[in-house]
């Protein structure tokens, strides 16, 4: 009885001796080298794992800083502090980029839109996809103010005000997150010194337009023909503005009539107080 316990606990003593020398030699010939400046940037990166930079999380992105193949600003919650610091280690010259914030490009809140019905059900903005009329919003290109976007956002950067998302550009990190998260695409990624936005996305013409929002852009051009730097084009009845050409002089939002441009200044940022 004795001796078949001393032998079971030799031979599973020798099982186990076996077992652990194979891991040990594998874990040798099949190491993978891994660059230590790699380690080194993935320990400087914030670690949201937000996918803002386009890669799978920081392990991703600090790969990637590591073999040459991303710029190491990539970072968009970091910013300029954490580029600095990866830009110290991969001995380069940090490289200055221009802070970038979401933007929900629609007012069409409960004062100044109209709604076909009354909708009580899953408040959840991509369920509404498959309701009539994508919404009971009259504006089938408006914000439907479930806040998709809002759980979407990691760093509370974002809320519903009055059945619109807003954004508040001073907590926003850039990840895009929302972006994906919005079934109406309605966010897109603006300068966060850009001074002037176009707060709508309607494709319909003019009169559709004003019978569902007070504030929608219904095409005029106005704002387009009058820009002195030619920064505004129209296309599919809604206006948009090339940030690289505009001058900040403000006469867009003088000649839109239905003030579907804001100035970031007015509107825009006194809803994100």
């Amino acid at each position: 009885m004795i001796s078949g316990i001393i032998m079971a606990t030799v031979v599973i003593g020798c099982v186990g001796l076996f077992v652990g020398l194979f891991l040990g030699i594998a874990a040798i010939k099949f190491r993978v080298e891994v660059n230590p400046k790699e380690e080194e940037v993935l320990n400087a990166l914030p670690g949201n794992n937000c996918g803002g930079c386009g890669f799978a999380g920081c392990s991703g992105l600090a790969h990637a800083i590591a073999e040459g193949e991303a710029n190491v600003n990539g970072c968009p919650v970091g910013g300029e502090a954490v580029s600095a610091v990866i830009a110290q280690i991969m001995g380069v010259e940090a490289q200055a980029g221009e802070k970038m914030v979401a933007y929900v490009k629609c007012q069409g809140d409960c004062d100044k839109t109209r709604q076909d019905y009354e909708y009580s059900g899953n408040e959840d903005c991509a369920m509404l996809a498959f309701v009539p009329n994508g919404g009971p919003k009259s504006c089938n290109y408006g914000c439907l103010g479930y806040g998709n976007c809002v759980k979407a956002c990691a760093f509370d950067a974002i809320h519903v005000v009055n059945g619109v998302a807003v954004v508040d550009s001073d907590k926003c990190k850039a990840c895009g997150k929302c972006i994906e998260a919005c079934p109406k695409h309605l966010i897109e990624m603006v300068p966060y010194k850009a001074k002037y936005l176009v707060a709508c996305s309607s494709k319909d013409k003019g009169p559709v337009v004003m019978k569902a929002c007070d504030t929608g852009c219904i095409g005029c051009q106005l704002c387009a023909k009058n820009c002195p730097a030619e920064a505004i084009t129209v296309t599919d009845f809604c206006a948009a503005i090339d940030y690289s050409k505009c001058v900040d002089c403000g006469t867009c939002v003088e000649k839109c009539p239905k003030k579907a441009i804001q100035y970031k200044g007015n509107a825009v940022d006194e809803t994100n107080k």
